[in-house]
């Protein structure tokens, strides 16, 4: 086929087949959603409990310093890519641009696969999350209440049942509900720290800054302080979720890059300052490790007021609800592109010509963290494992992407072109220290959290990563080392010719 009719026959299945999606972000509002996503002071709020097991104080509050640092080169080196490339498969198509020729289709295969599982297993622990909380002011409120683990499960399904009908159905609404609760999440904090600062008891800066406690069982402070450190390294995972909205944002090329950027930037400091705050007001390390939410406990003794505790937990509750609605939008936006560019079945790529949403992408994302959930019933042990999953599946696609980036900054033959948004001179060494940290906290994420290790407490994150990339290595061999073309070009350039 002569290449003008490939082009035009590429084209009109984009818009004939593949309905376009509509441009419903603006600046602002991508800006909101990303903000709002990563909700990072909520973050050390819910997962405090994990660096209180390992390491205490003094890990929760220094080893954000070293978060918050990887992080802002991380999310800089993505976002220097973003401003290249603008498109919802993100990391993958990145990959597939900037690899060497001679591996590009393997190597993008593999990223394709990680990352869509990483992201299956961050929604997983989203609705996790936000499950959780909502039981446990069911608890607050109802203290005959026994919580029990298939109830976690009803409350995931309840969630997952109204967040995918939202992203159907409602989703001109989303851009807007991501808008107020980026504002929400800014006055909350203001709220918070004034509530606590304001009524709570004070510890000295040499019990925030210095004291240790490790109730794990490791003895080796070494390990013990970097397993904690992982609390606030899953708090700053997952920002590329607003890099695969990008083909719904106006001005993507500017906007999606300055919204995960600034996000990481402001949101650090929102993160540091909670912490401050909660070492600060907190009772003992014993009490909190005792609560499955210490944060209820903390607003307890705070506020003096199981009211006044609720209406606090109701605004974290309604910032992981809108974070819950944004995970399930960024996913299926991923699910499609790896659908349209056959990396699952062609079916998940159709967009709802009425609307204009993929709503069968929609519909595998909340079926398969659905069915997920059930494990919940049986072991909280399986049901974790998936979870822990998201970080080292998707730490590893960051991984690929800028490894890719910086070898192409120093091929002479081909010189990557650079988009309005980029790092200068300063790419490089922004790219490399993006790399150690990455590296750095792959190598202890798959440690187990707790000694002696059982079956109950063993972290499966390492065997279900071997599992993944099994799976994503044998469907290589089997099938698409000879069949996949990789992503498709053209719609690639059809995409970018529209910014």
């Amino acid at each position: 086929m002569p290449f003008a009719a490939k082009s035009a026959s590429n084209e009109q299945l984009n818009h004939e087949r593949l309905t376009p999606l509509q441009r419903l972000f603006g600046s602002a509002q991508i800006f909101a959603f990303s903000l709002t996503f990563m909700s990072t002071w909520e973050g050390m709020c819910t997962n405090m409990w994990f660096a209180l097991y390992n390491g205490g104080p003094q890990t929760f509050v220094w080893s954000l310093v070293i978060v918050y640092c990887g992080a802002l080169c991380q999310s800089a080196s993505l976002a220097e890519m973003a401003s290249i490339q603008p498109i919802a498969g993100a990391q993958y198509h990145w990959t597939h641009h900037l690899a060497p020729v001679r591996w590009r289709r393997f190597i993008t295969w593999m990223q394709g696969w990680l990352t869509w599982f990483g992201w299956i297993s961050l929604e997983a622990g989203i609705i996790n999350i936000t499950a959780i909380i909502l039981q446990s002011l069911v608890q607050l409120n109802n203290p005959d209440y026994v919580a029990e683990r298939w109830h976690t499960t009803l409350f995931i399904f309840a969630l997952l049942l109204v967040h995918g009908a939202m992203n159907v159905y409602a989703f001109w609404l989303i851009p807007w509900i991501e808008l107020l609760a980026g504002i929400g999440h800014v006055c909350l904090f203001v709220v918070f720290v004034v509530v606590l600062v304001t009524l709570g008891p004070r510890h000295s800066a040499r019990y925030i800054f210095l004291e240790t406690s490790t109730s794990s069982g490791w003895d080796n402070s070494f390990i013990s302080w970097n397993l904690g450190m992982l609390t606030c390294a899953w708090s700053f995972t997952g920002f590329d979720g607003a890099l695969h909205m990008s083909e719904e944002v106006r001005k993507a090329k500017q906007a999606v890059p300055r919204a995960i950027f600034w996000t990481i930037a402001l949101n650090g400091v929102f993160a540091y300052a909670m912490i401050i705050v909660i070492l600060t007001v907190m009772g003992s390390i014993e009490d909190a490790l005792d609560s499955d939410f210490p944060m209820i406990v903390i607003l307890q003794e705070v506020t003096g007021s199981d009211k006044a505790t609720t209406a606090m937990v109701c605004g974290l509750f309604c910032i992981s609800f809108s974070v819950c609605l944004a995970s399930i939008a960024s996913v299926s936006r991923l699910t499609w592109a790896w659908a349209r560019d056959k990396g699952l079945p062609t079916w998940f790529s159709v967009v709802d010509a009425k609307h204009h949403v993929p709503s069968r992408a929609i519909a595998l994302c909340v079926v398969t963290v659905g069915l997920l959930a059930l494990l919940n019933i049986g072991s909280t042990a399986a049901f974790g494992a998936i979870i822990a999953l998201s970080s080292l599946a998707l730490y590893f696609s960051y991984l690929i992407a800028i490894s890719c980036m910086l070898m192409a900054r120093f091929n002479r033959d081909d010189p990557v072109k650079l988009g309005g948004w980029n790092l200068g001179s300063y790419g490089p060494y922004i790219n490399c220290f993006a790399l150690v940290y990455t590296v750095w906290v792959m190598i202890f994420l798959p440690f187990p959290n707790t000694l002696p290790v059982d079956a109950v407490n063993m972290n499966y994150c390492g065997p279900i990563f071997g599992a993944v990339l099994i799976f994503a290595l044998a469907s290589w061999f089997l099938r698409a080392q000879k069949h996949w073309p990789g992503p498709n070009v053209e719609i690639v350039r059809l995409i970018i010719g529209q910014e």
